[in-house]
Parts: structure tokens; C-alpha cells; sequence
């Protein structure tokens, strides 16, 4: 398998992380990407690539984003420091945002302002060196969907932090600022594929890849994930939601409660595969989260180490080109097992 890694990523290391009224230290840390890579490396698993500069990336960026979130994303640090050069010093986190009713049409001129205008929590801290590491970690999922739309690979793992699942087109949060599931899904239909599924297993719902596709026929969204209500991100992932218009019927999610175990989390991934085959997919895209593991320090399912193994045999079974992408996985000790357990139980079915 491929395997293309972000050699930008460690550029965004978040220092606090607002939590329950409380800043406390940020989960998604730079040592969750080198476990995964020490463990690749220690088992001698796939071929192993750094991302390399791609011109087209910014036309496939604006047909996911927004251009105006993708100006604000490449210009935040420094407008940041603007506001008062002693923020040179703290991460940005927001601290307003437009509720119902209030205008978005609008962006502010205040900095602060555009922050909680483009973002829907106060979790997800923002540095100088954010937009690089997103924009390489949107470039690494890029070009694994295009290594294996080119027919050259049948699999790739998009090994890439900041994770990407919460981003939508126009808004950042969950640690997340671009969305490279999306984009990776993006590439495989313009590198020819008629319908691409987007399986999504992190604990948190994908809330960010459903609001882009939601709309859309040829791109059918499933995520196994927490109960919004009573899990993160909460505002969407309930059953009912099952897209709009032209995409009616190509979303499909499947929350389940917490404490939830390995079997009856399996039945809903065989519940996932059933509709992947139904849609006659062409091409599969996997947000790799990690977080449904029993050690997880902010979530809630009960998955062991070796139950990874399975997933990725049962990933397998749809005999689909695949892209993995990095998502969450906060047990940071464990992630590069769980994560590498994942893509050889894939490669060995």
C-alpha cells in the first residue's frame, strides 16, 4: 500500500484547547502522526512517500472550501498578530459566533469577528504555521485519491494531521480547518470514478463531509459514529438525515450509544458495506479515526487493539480502489497500532 505523509504537520502544535469551561492541553498533538509512522515503519508496512508540490491543488481546494474561508484560513495568523502583536505569543481561539438569526453574509472586518464567523467551537486553536500544515495535509490526501484513480494503486493511506472529517465547506472546528476525505473523494470522481462512498469510522460523526455532499447524488456519506445526542459535534449525525435534494438518500448514518462494543459496532459497519454496494460505488474513501478504541481519553466506544484487524478485513471485502485518511484517534500511545492494524488487516483479506 502507499502510504504519503504530511512533512508539514508538526507546523500545527496547539497548546490549549478549550474544554468544558477549562483551557486544558490539546488532544490532537504532532506525537499521534509519528506513532503511526514509527509503527509503518517497525512492521516495514507500504511504500512510504512524503507529499510533493501539486498546481492543481488550489482548483480542487475551491471546489470543496469556500474562496472566502480559504482567503480567511491563509491569512488568519497574520491578521491575528495584527489585531495585537502580543498574540504572536497565544493560539487564536474564537470567542463569538452568529447564532440563529444573526447575519454570515456579512465578514467582519474585526479579526475576532471572522474567527467565530468560520469556526463552531473553541477547541480547535489556530498558529502560525496552521494553514501549511492543512494545506500539505489536504495535498498528501490529494495525491493518494489520485495515485489510486490513475489505476497505479489500488489502496492508499493518507497519513496527514490536521485531521479533516468536521471541516465543511466553510467553516473549521473538531481540530479540523480543510477537509481531506472531501477532497480526496473530489479527486477520484474527477479522476473518473462515477460514484464515490465515503466511509466514515471515527467515533465523532463526520459533520463536515455530510454538510459538503449533502446536496449531491454522486458521492454517498455513511458514518458509524457517537449519538449526537449526547456526543460531539452534537448538531448533526442523527438517523433522519438522509441528504437533500439531488441527494436525497446518499446519506446515511448509523449514531450508536456510548459504551458501545465491537459486535454491535461491526453490525453496523456490515450495515455501511450493505449501502456502499447498494450505491454501486466505484471508489471508496475511509476517514481512519481511531477513537472508537476502548482507551480513547475523549470518547466512547469499547473497540480493542486487535479488533482493527477485522475492520480493515471487513473494509476489504467491497474490493474497492481505496483511500485511507488520518482522522482521530487520541490514545496516543496506541494509535499507530490501531491505525497500522487497520491497513494490514486490509492488505491480508
Amino acid at each position: 500500500m502507499l502510504v504519503i505523509h504530511n512533512p508539514d504537520h508538526a507546523r500545527h502544535a496547539g497548546r490549549q484547547e478549550m474544554f468544558r469551561g477549562r483551557l486544558v492541553p490539546c488532544h490532537e498533538v504532532p506525537a499521534r502522526l509519528d506513532h503511526v509512522l514509527a509503527e509503518l515503519q517497525r512492521r516495514r508496512f507500504g511504500r512510504l512517500e512524503a507529499a510533493a508540490p501539486d498546481a492543481g491543488l488550489d482548483a480542487l481546494l475551491a471546489r470543496i472550501h469556500a474562496p472566502r474561508y480559504l482567503r480567511f484560513l491563509e491569512r488568519a495568523w497574520d491578521d491575528w498578530v495584527a489585531l495585537d502583536p502580543a498574540n504572536a505569543a497565544l493560539d487564536a481561539l474564537p470567542s463569538v459566533w452568529p447564532v440563529r438569526g444573526f447575519r454570515a453574509d456579512v465578514e467582519p472586518d474585526n479579526f475576532a469577528a471572522r474567527l467565530g464567523l468560520y469556526s463552531f467551537d473553541a477547541g480547535t486553536p489556530l498558529m502560525a504555521g496552521s494553514w501549511r500544515a492543512a494545506r500539505s495535509g489536504a495535498l498528501t490526501a490529494a495525491q493518494a485519491a489520485r495515485a489510486v484513480a490513475s489505476g497505479k494503486e489500488s489502496s492508499a493511506f493518507a497519513l496527514t494531521r490536521p485531521p479533516g472529517h468536521h471541516a465543511g465547506a466553510d467553516f473549521f472546528g473538531g481540530y479540523c480547518f480543510l477537509n481531506n476525505a472531501a477532497l480526496a473523494a473530489q479527486a477520484l470522481r474527477e479522476g473518473g470514478a462515477a460514484r464515490v462512498a465515503v466511509l466514515d469510522v471515527d467515533y465523532h460523526h463526520g459533520n463536515g463531509t455530510q454538510s459538503i455532499f449533502y446536496e449531491r447524488a454522486d458521492v454517498l456519506t455513511i458514518s458509524i459514529h457517537g449519538d449526537p445526542r449526547t456526543e460531539y459535534p452534537f448538531y448533526l449525525g442523527h438517523a433522519d438525515e438522509r441528504g437533500a435534494g439531488a441527494g436525497e438518500g446518499c446519506n446515511l448514518n448509523l449514531p450508536l450509544p456510548r459504551g458501545t462494543g465491537f459486535e454491535r459496532w461491526l453490525e453496523a459497519l456490515d450495515a455501511a458495506i450493505t449501502a456502499v454496494r447498494a450505491f454501486r460505488a466505484d471508489a471508496l474513501v475511509v476517514p481512519l479515526g481511531l477513537d472508537t478504541f476502548e482507551g480513547d481519553p475523549i470518547s466512547g466506544f469499547r473497540l480493542k487493539s486487535a479488533a482493527y484487524l477485522r475492520v480493515g478485513a471487513r473494509l476489504a471485502s467491497l474490493a474497492l480502489p481505496t483511500v485511507f485518511c488520518f482522522e482521530g484517534g487520541y490514545a496516543v500511545a496506541e494509535v499507530g497500532v490501531n491505525a497500522v492494524n487497520v491497513l494490514e488487516g486490509f492488505e491480508s483479506a
